[in-house]
């Protein structure tokens, strides 16, 4: 997978979330680690029927190719790509299989949020309850997603083809990204995958409580609010001048939501783009003008070389100081494919940068 804030090229989307674990790939998501299948802690099931108010099946979940019908409610959970595991598990229903996290994940091929979700249903990585984990190194891995006899499959952040959605759904209903790929948000990831699983009241207190935790932690940094922002990729190394990302992205659209503005060059030059980014000439790097410029790096020498570069530099927000390049990649993929359980883990450490970073806006 490559896309911008992570590092490499920004080819299509198909390529960009598919080529995972290789140098350049970003928000990777593989691996093979057969543990235990299991649909989590005997309660996380049970207490899927008996908690919700609004388990009623079968239900009908629209998406980009058509519709998914669900005739009773889901006891076998698996997933792709990344958000819809994280969603299932904020709302106690522990999947038999979910995508390792090569690309930012720790050496449980998990995440530090994914992790703690998990403990607190009894169902950590390494132990009889845990999900069962599975490569998507390259692509969408049908043949152990089939061994787990799953009853619905969540995808609803994610980027499938028709192909991959005719062949999955000979496996069991899957529950597909209701328009552009990788574009879905978290608030309706959170929505879409409560219906699946037949807790709405669940998935509408859970996207309240994470977006109060979020305006709770933003309150924190009010130069943060009203300042421009510029989310893209660089990489002067390659010489392959910026990628910009849209507001289709769900890396603008989080730092919209907590009060900043997407910088009028992008919302200009993507107007009725469908794209989740833009490809941007170096040699007009000087006209991406914002108050705050983010992006990843692989270390912070790169960082040196994105100042120091006779093009990129010129940005002005990086000559200005005001340049948010964070090498944790774990962080980066917090914000990039961000959940219920990742944001409030992530918000500590990134709100501060983004209001270092405010702090030198003149």
């Amino acid at each position: 997978m490559t896309s911008s804030l992570f590092p490499g090229p920004l080819p299509t989307r198909r390529t960009l979330f598919s080529s995972a674990g290789k140098a350049g790939a970003i928000l990777a998501a593989a691996a093979l680690t057969l543990s235990a299948c299991s649909t989590g802690p005997a309660s996380s099931t049970a207490d899927a029927t008996s908690s919700s108010s609004s388990a009623e099946f079968p239900v009908t979940i629209g998406h980009v190719f058509g519709t998914t019908t669900i005739e009773k409610q889901p006891t076998r959970v698996a997933t792709v790509s990344w958000v819809n595991d994280d969603v299932a598990i904020a709302l106690g229903v522990v999947p038999v299989g979910v995508p390792k996290n090569e690309w930012g994940g720790n050496s449980k091929g998990s995440t530090p949020w994914k992790d703690a979700a998990l403990e607190q249903l009894g169902a950590g990585f390494g132990s009889a309850k845990a999900p069962v984990q599975y490569s998507e190194a390259d692509g969408i891995n049908f043949t152990e997603i089939a061994k787990l006899n799953p009853d619905v499959i969540l995808a609803a952040y994610s980027g499938l083809t028709e192909e991959d959605y005719k062949k999955l759904s000979q496996i069991a209903p899957v529950v597909a990204q209701p328009e552009v790929a990788y574009g879905t948000s978290w608030q309706d990831s959170t929505t879409i995958i409560g219906k699946a699983l037949g807790k709405d009241a669940e998935a509408a207190k859970l996207v309240a409580d994470t977006e109060a935790t979020v305006k709770d932690k933003v309150a924190s940094y009010p130069q943060i609010a009203g300042k421009s922002f510029i989310y893209g990729n660089l990489e002067p190394a390659k010489g392959d001048g910026v990628n910009v990302y849209t507001a289709n992205d769900n890396r603008p659209r989080f730092l919209t939501e907590i009060g900043m503005t997407l910088a009028p060059v992008v919302t200009e030059n993507s107007k009725g783009s469908k794209e989740f980014y833009i490809p941007w000439s170096a040699e007009k790097a000087n006209e991406l003008a914002s108050d705050i410029f983010v992006t990843w790096v692989p270390d912070a020498s790169t960082t040196d070389a994105i100042k120091a570069d006779p093009l990129l530099g010129q940005i002005p927000a990086i000559k200005n100081g005001a340049l948010v390049a964070d090498s944790d990649n774990t962080l980066t993929l917090s914000i990039s494919a961000s959940s219920p359980l990742s944001l409030p883990w992530s918000l500590d450490t990134f709100l501060p940068q983004l209001a270092a970073a405010a702090d030198a806006v003149k």
